[in-house]
């Protein structure tokens, strides 16, 4: 990977992806967590395929129902599973510093799993790094449990889902869809998504929003920003390096949403908030040291 992109990627993703959780508070006011997100994938969808349609070199591509389907899956796992377990969540009740820190436990099982079923080594310094991460993420959350003043034992559990839909989602994406063009990959994401979340949001909502102008500013935000955008970057650096070297961004994500929280909305930025933040950047910044270390030609 060229050294500019290995450093500036992995930073524009961190940022993009952390305004996602800042644009659901606004999103969960007036909305229901599958509808909003059918309908945000259904839009995100149809800009694909618009700009497929300004490029012929992305229609004339044979399709390839395989390894569509391979796509389907891994969409289905990390954008209706992932996304709609956080939304329900938070829906429910579960505070942001919670669900945050249930999803944060990803990177850990990422790299344990990708061990097993990707062969990616598991190296004594990747250890320290996801403990590192971890330890971060831990600290920066812990300030803001106090929110949560009642845990929804059914909020959790879509948490929990959450944490194993983007686990189980970017380990599918990196075994089974690294060969699939990316614009093709996206495209069967976002509509396997949409019919996966349709059913929930016509049987168990009542698929109403309320259209305020700053929720059609998030809605605009979410689908070009986030579902063009940083999962554009997110299936970009998946196939361009390892399943759990990628996993261990999303310990980034909690520091910077609590940054971006304090300027946005003048939450407090504490000292352990600040001290979380940097064990996370240390943590990532040993395993991204461990996977760029040039190997040696053996003699």
């Amino acid at each position: 990977m060229n050294p500019l992109l290995r450093t500036t990627v992995p930073i524009l993703f961190v940022l993009l992806w952390s305004t996602g959780f800042i644009s659901a508070r606004v999103g969960m006011d007036t909305a229901e967590p599958a509808s909003f997100l059918s309908i945000r994938f259904f839009l995100a969808a149809l800009l694909l395929l618009a700009i497929a349609c300004l490029f012929p070199s992305l229609k004339t591509q044979a399709i390839n129902y395989k390894k569509i389907t391979h796509a389907a899956v891994a969409g289905i796992l990390i954008q209706a599973i992932y996304l709609g377990g956080v939304f329900a969540g938070v829906n429910q009740g579960v505070g942001a510093g919670l669900s945050s820190l249930i999803v944060g436990i990803q990177p850990v099982l990422t790299v344990l799993l990708a061990s097993i079923w990707l062969s990616e080594k598991l190296t004594p310094s990747k250890v320290i790094g996801i403990a590192l991460g971890f330890a971060g993420v831990a600290l920066v959350t812990s300030e803001w449990r106090h929110v949560d003043n009642a845990i929804s034992i059914t909020g959790i559990g879509f948490c929990i889902t959450a944490l194993l839909g983007i686990t189980l989602g970017t380990l599918y994406q990196k075994r089974f869809c690294q060969s699939m063009d990316l614009h093709i990959n996206m495209i069967a994401q976002y509509v396997a998504s949409t019919l996966f979340l349709l059913p929930f949001a016509l049987i168990w909502e009542s698929f109403s929003i309320h259209w305020t102008p700053s929720l059609v500013l998030v809605m605009a935000w979410l689908v070009i920003v986030l579902s063009i955008g940083a999962v554009f970057l997110l299936m970009w650096l998946i196939g361009a390096g390892e399943a759990g070297r990628v996993s261990t961004l999303f310990f980034l994500v909690p520091p910077v949403v609590a940054i971006e929280a304090w300027i946005l909305f003048r939450e407090p930025l504490t000292t352990t908030i600040v001290v979380g933040t940097a064990l996370s950047i240390t943590g990532v910044a040993i395993v991204a040291n461990v996977f760029s270390r040039p190997t040696l030609a053996k003699p």
